[in-house]
């Protein structure tokens, strides 16, 4: 049985975690503080209710794989014995460097390290790790048990027996691997999306319309239920805003960094995060954008 660590145990980091765990892995999970892994116990009954309802999981696998996972504050001993180091903290270039100095000078010269950054490129920080040709971005989807992909991208640098590895790993954990054969921002998934989202928070912020009937038009017009709006939840609205402000920032789009400021003003300094804290731009566990009325005449 092969060990892994995962660093960071926000809402990503405990499912990749998790996931891990279920499909055989020793894993470490490695965070700050004591009082915030306390926090990832929390996420780990909810994922163990959810594989149970979603995937038909026995109560025995989930305790099993929970079993599996040691909890540590501790970098050097999180790092002990790993042959795969997944970094899942937050979206910030220096405490991503800040961590994988350190990483590299504690890890085995085998280990590889891994990625999940969303907005930012590995080559950005492959020499903090010291060890530049065994680093590669491994982006997993959000409620990675009903959105089994994984894009697995290399840079310029890494090693392709490393870019090898990567995919065979994602399919060790019954996902789909989803290659890049060259670095590119937002990988395949945010290159679609993010330009999809950044028009409708763009109509939002401009006060067009409000952003029921934008989801209304798309849900109707796109006969989709894959709404923008519930695409923001559900990715978390710190971490949209996050992205939608270097966006605009690096495109120079003034309604677009009106629209990250509205997202942290109305909804971030609240603390209305979206799915994973029970509210965004709607409620959780039952939003209106899924009842019956939403497409009716207002």
């Amino acid at each position: 049985m092969k060990t892994i660590t995962v660093a960071g145990s926000g809402v990503l980091g405990s499912q990749i975690a998790f996931h891990a765990a279920f499909h055989g892995y020793n894993v470490a999970l490695y965070d700050i503080s004591d009082a915030v892994l306390h926090k990832a116990r929390g996420i780990f009954n909810d994922l163990a209710a959810s594989y149970q309802h979603d995937v038909h999981a026995s109560e025995r696998q989930t305790n099993e794989a929970v079993e599996r996972v040691r909890f540590t504050s501790d970098l050097g001993e999180a790092l002990s014995g790993a042959e795969l180091v997944i970094e899942a903290i937050p979206e910030v270039l220096e405490i991503k460097q800040d961590f994988f100095r350190k990483a590299g000078a504690l890890a085995a010269p085998e280990t590889v390290f891994a990625t999940n950054t969303s907005t930012l490129l590995p080559s950005q920080f492959a020499a903090d790790t010291g060890r530049p040709e065994r680093l590669l971005a491994l982006h997993f989807s959000n409620r990675i048990w009903l959105a089994p992909v994984v894009e697995v991208m290399g840079h310029a640098g890494t090693d392709n027996a490393v870019f090898e590895y990567g995919l065979s790993f994602v399919r060790s954990l019954q996902l789909m691997p989803l290659p890049l054969y060259k670095e590119q921002p937002g990988y395949i998934t945010n290159s679609l999306i993010m330009p999809w989202l950044a028009s409708a928070l763009k109509l939002w912020a401009d006060d067009v319309t409000d952003y029921q009937t934008i989801d209304r038009t798309w849900m109707v017009a796109g006969q989709s239920s894959f709404v923008p709006f519930a695409v923001v939840d559900l990715g978390g609205v710190a971490l949209v805003q996050t992205i939608m402000l270097n966006m605009a920032q690096a495109q120079g789009d003034a309604l677009l960094e009106k629209a990250a400021n509205r997202l942290k003003t109305d909804y971030v300094d609240k603390g209305k995060l979206g799915r994973a804290s029970g509210e965004g731009f709607y409620s959780y566990p039952n939003p209106a954008f899924m009842g019956e009325g939403f497409l009716k005449a207002v």
